[in-house]
């Protein structure tokens, strides 16, 4: 059965553009189909201070399989994009790629390693902007 993902991504070291270029195939190889991608937008960090500002974008992905898959899946292509730390108990880093499940189908999800939707879509714009721009489309 397939399912529609929602997925967000940021980066903001080393060329941005192009870790969430690279991230996107991988995803259309690992995890399913992407449908649909937003424009990208330059933001400010949320939630630490760099010098370093984020490409954020969001996207559409058809997949197969489960919420607890699409986020090993998108954890390791974190890792083979160059991402070393995880963000824990609030605080952040730079990181090269992001990648959070915003939206799985209409699933509500709570459990110690997953939330869905993500529970801080409305506080950031970073993630609403590109969300709304790719499900007005729908």
């Amino acid at each position: 059965m397939e399912h529609r993902l929602y997925i967000g991504l940021g980066s903001n070291l080393g060329d941005r553009k192009s870790n969430i270029a690279k991230a996107l195939e991988l995803v259309d190889a690992l995890v399913g189909r992407v449908e649909r991608v937003s424009s990208m937008i330059e933001t400010e960090p949320w939630g630490f201070a760099s010098a370093n500002k984020f490409l954020n974008a969001a996207a559409l992905v058809v997949t197969e399989l489960s919420p607890r898959e699409c986020l090993l899946r998108t954890q390791r292509i974190e890792r083979m994009l160059g991402r070393t730390r995880k963000s824990t108990n609030g605080q952040y880093h730079d990181r090269p790629i992001d990648i959070d499940l915003l939206m799985y189908d209409d699933l509500m999800v709570k459990t110690k390693t997953l939330t869905l939707p993500h529970p801080r879509i409305e506080e950031r714009e970073f993630v609403r902007r590109p969300l709304q721009e790719i499900m007005v489309q729908s």
